[in-house]
């Protein structure tokens, strides 16, 4: 059994759930998806369509995500239905607790991988290392394997037309350690980095906090796209952190990346460098963006940007 873990937010399932099941499906066999939380009907209701049955762990307890209690609950699923593949989602709560849920069951750890195969016990992976510049193959004999998978990585699973059966099943968890005392949540109406299709990135070259409102935001607007920032600016104090993509932020792998007033430093472009399309707009020819764009546009962004914000109005 391949046993794949859905994340979910809000009620809903997030993109990389259907992303490990595009993966699961194409290693073959039986998949199930795993649902943890508290009142997560909605969620496991969506997890029908993309797994070929759905384990739902639904209980207080699982209220408040935990890294120790969501690796007990894994681990003890995985043994009960024999799974010889875990693929959890290389976000930040997947990388804390896989490594937990690999101990647990004394199994390899694949991590933050971007291809996989599975042939008899062998399991094959490719993934990315040294600022994402060069790709690393890794190869683990073991009867069981976790891995987590790199956003973006795996095309969004087509759903099914018909739902799978829902199971409800009961854990022994250990008790919790960790207590949340308070949660800040970021509001914003706009999509997050790691779900959008569309990345609109600003660097230094903006100007200023005001231009970067103006042109990021405005273009972003006009064609629905989530906005990224450079580490520069996020420092400079133009941006919160959440928007920062790079080695220190976020990794995006978007169907276009749109790149304003980015040089493109080294350490930003191991965050977007894998980016289906990526689309640079900056006044230095010679600026290493260029080096990795499909399309380069040479030029002052602050001409350029409003004349296609100007174009995409009409």
């Amino acid at each position: 059994m391949i046993l794949m873990v859905v994340e979910h937010a809000n009620g809903k399932a997030s993109k990389s759930a259907c992303e490990l099941a595009t993966a699961a499906r194409q290693l073959g066999g039986e998949v199930a998806a795993l649902v943890l939380g508290s009142g997560v009907a909605p969620v496991a209701a969506e997890a029908a369509f993309i797994a070929g049955q759905v384990l739902v762990a639904d209980t207080p307890s699982l209220a408040e995500y935990d890294a120790e209690l969501w690796a007990a609950a894994v681990a003890q699923i995985a043994r009960a239905g024999e799974a010889h593949t875990i693929l959890i989602a290389a976000s930040r709560s997947g990388c804390e607790y896989s490594p937990r849920v690999a101990v647990k069951l004394d199994a390899p750890l694949l991590e933050d991988v971007f291809s996989l195969q599975h042939i008899d016990s062998v399991f094959r992976a490719e993934r990315y290392t040294y600022l994402n510049r060069v790709t690393e193959r890794i190869e683990a004999e073991a009867p069981l394997a976790v891995v987590t998978l790199k956003p973006g990585a795996f095309a969004a699973a087509v759903p099914a037309t018909e739902a799978a059966e829902q199971f409800d099943v009961d854990l022994e968890l250990p008790q919790r350690r960790l207590v949340v005392t308070a949660r800040t949540r970021e509001k914003s109406e706009r999509i997050s980095l790691t779900e959008a299709d569309i990345v609109v990135s600003g660097g230094r070259g903006v100007g200023s906090p005001e231009g970067f409102a103006e042109l990021i935001e405005g273009l972003a607007n006009q064609i629905g796209a989530a906005v990224g920032a450079t580490r520069a600016v996020v420092d400079a104090g133009w941006r919160p952190y959440a928007e920062q993509v790079g080695q220190t932020g976020k990794t995006v792998q978007p169907r276009a990346y749109i790149a304003v007033g980015i040089s493109g430093a080294v350490q930003h472009l191991s965050g977007m460098n894998k980016s289906k399309v990526i689309v640079a707009i900056n006044k230095d020819a010679d600026a290493p963006i260029f080096k990795i764009a499909d399309y380069g546009i040479v030029g002052d962004v602050k001409e350029i940007v409003p004349a296609m914000i100007r174009e995409l109005r009409k």
